[in-house]
């Protein structure tokens, strides 16, 4: 899956004819009293257009691939049990499509090239048709090429058909994600060229001399593996602005309430390579969604939100000043801000960055606590009789011994971070779980990588078109068991359906549709195959998905053709 620029001459023309226009949709815009959220489209019939477009991120301009224009693109939002009917035009010089991020649709209009339909050629309008069969938060984006990492994406809500679980005076659509003006396969290019190219915080002497950084002898033990603890984000903030609703950090985007206002606020992280730690100094968060599914209420102080995740969270502010909206990249390299304001204008301090993280032998799989032998780290290279239908080979740099499930764990870097800090386990369903039969059976996977080599897959086999699919019976109920053998967070994305995080509330587990397997870590997720067809399954690390960890999953039989 390959993609191309525009031409020279046709993005100057982009860049000339563009210079004067507004570049954010309305919804997007810092408000002002009395702004409306325009460029919302809704009703049972929308068309969108895909093209080429401008940017303009802190000042500076830069070549997109957009929807409608605009990046993000409009907010589409609909209402549960409504049929839609969702027009999409080509208008670029290249394939393209859309794929309707956690919603549950016929596969032939899920839009991933290759998998369910052969994609939307230039010039062409291709129209998805299906029934909207559950509310919430949700987004969508291309699945072509890099166009999405250049802008081609957009957040999508879905309204309850009856009473709302947790009620709001009012709402700001916040989506999060990165920008670069280097174009994505270049990015790509220079990490396989060289690991952590675009790791900027790396240990020091000085570091080593004020008591920053690692002992001495753990730095050894990290160098005689070939890993580096600092290595958190392939991609940084050295090639990365952090965006909130199209914005730069400079100012950012505001959001205005009245004091004693339920404020709902609904985060999408539409990243390509970005973890966000999410956090609004002075106001507790009430988590209230998780992928778009109601879960029971839990007050934090912060969350971590990985590429794909959708969290809705109720704030309220009962003060008539601003609060900071903080969402720091995971490796603190940058952040991504915003101002929840009573008057227009008003703004409160940002946070500085706080010091970024290091990772620990936890994060490699290796539990030091039930390890014996400190300082014998053999066990963590490859090893053939370590993992059992693992493919080795040199996509595969080293095999977790000891891999935990960490779903009860703050997310990297946030073990001490002050405050209640969301994980995994705090997410109890809201509603019961819909299908409550035991697993008959159960499927383990390994996330495998080379981090030197820039390759990751599942199983140690990167995808291509000879990879046979995972299969499934329709209707059976597996436990399929996540083993991240890397020292990098994997957000695994399975289209089509939803995937019960075991998390200890059975009965009630989290139904999500993107889990964020930690380092040297493990999750686990009860499947039931109820819907026919071809679905993608991957990474959502948009460089880790191009460069292999990708797969499909097949379930059969298929509907009789009526």
């Amino acid at each position: 899956m390959t993609t191309t620029r525009a031409p020279l001459a046709s993005r100057r023309r982009i860049l000339a004819g563009l210079a004067g226009a507004s570049f954010l949709p309305g919804w997007a815009r810092a408000q002002t009293r009395g702004s409306a959220s325009g460029h919302v489209k809704s009703g049972p019939e929308i068309a969108l257009s895909i093209g080429d477009a401008h940017i303009k991120v802190d000042g500076r301009h830069g070549h997109a691939v957009a929807i409608e224009g605009t990046v993000p693109g409009p907010l589409i939002r609909l209402k549960e049990g409504q049929r839609v009917r969702l027009a999409v035009t080509n208008k670029l010089v290249e394939p393209t499509s859309i794929h309707w991020h956690g919603l549950l649709v016929p596969f032939q209009m899920d839009g991933v090239p290759g998998v369910s339909f052969p994609g939307i050629a230039p010039g062409e309008t291709f129209a998805y048709e299906f029934p909207i069969l559950h509310a919430g938060t949700y987004w969508y984006h291309s699945h072509s090429g890099m166009q999405e990492p250049m802008g081609c994406y957009g957040p999508l809500v879905i309204d309850p058909a009856g009473p709302e679980p947790a009620p709001y005076d009012r709402e700001h659509v916040i989506v999060l994600s990165d920008y670069s003006f280097t174009h994505p396969h270049v990015l790509m290019t220079r990490l396989k060229q060289q690991a952590g190219h675009y790791n900027r915080q790396r240990q020091t002497l000085s570091g080593l001399a004020a008591g920053r950084d690692q002992p001495l002898a753990d730095r050894m033990a990290w160098a005689q593996m070939r890993m580096d603890p600092t290595d958190i984000s392939d991609v940084t903030g050295a090639a990365y602005t952090f965006l909130m609703n199209g914005h730069g950090p400079k100012p950012g985007w505001s959001g205005l309430f009245a004091p004693g206002e339920r404020v709902r606020l609904r985060f999408i992280n539409a990243a390509a390579m970005t973890i966000f730690n999410v956090r609004i100094p002075g106001l507790k968060m009430t988590v209230v969604q998780a992928d778009g599914q109601d879960v029971r209420p839990v007050d934090v102080d912060e969350f971590q939100i990985a590429n794909a995740e959708t969290y809705d969270v109720i704030v309220e502010p009962k003060d008539d000043h601003a609060f900071a909206v903080v969402a720091e990249a995971i490796d603190r390299s940058g952040m991504a801000v915003g101002m929840l304001s009573a008057r227009p204008g008003l703004r409160a301090e940002v946070p500085p960055l706080r010091a970024r993280p290091l990772l620990k032998m936890r994060d490699m799989g290796m539990d030091m606590s039930s390890h014996a032998g400190h300082g014998d780290h053999s066990m963590s290279m490859r090893d053939p009789k370590a993992a059992p239908g693992v493919a080795m080979g040199p996509g595969v740099q080293m095999i977790s011994p000891i891999p935990v499930d960490r779903v009860a764990e703050r997310g990297t870097g946030l073990a001490y971070a002050p405050g209640k800090v969301l994980t995994y386990a705090d997410l109890v369903a809201l509603a019961p779980n819909p299908d409550t039969r035991p697993p008959s059976r159960t499927l383990q996977l390994h996330l495998t990588g080379n981090m030197e080599r820039f390759m990751w897959a599942f199983d140690g086999e990167t995808f291509s078109e000879v990879t046979k699919p995972i299969p499934f019976r329709r209707n059976e109920r597996v436990r399929v068991t996540l083993v991240n053998d890397t020292m990098m967070n994997h957000p695994i994305h399975l289209h089509g359906h939803f995937m019960e995080l075991v998390n200890g509330h059975p009965g009630r587990h989290p139904r999500k549709h993107t889990i964020n397997v930690q380092p040297g870590g493990k999750a686990s997720f009860d499947l039931t195959a109820d819907a026919p067809g071809d679905w993608a399954f991957h990474c959502h690390m948009m460089l880790h998905m191009h460069a292999g960890m990708f797969k499909v999953v097949s379930v059969r039989p298929l509907d009789p053709v009526t």
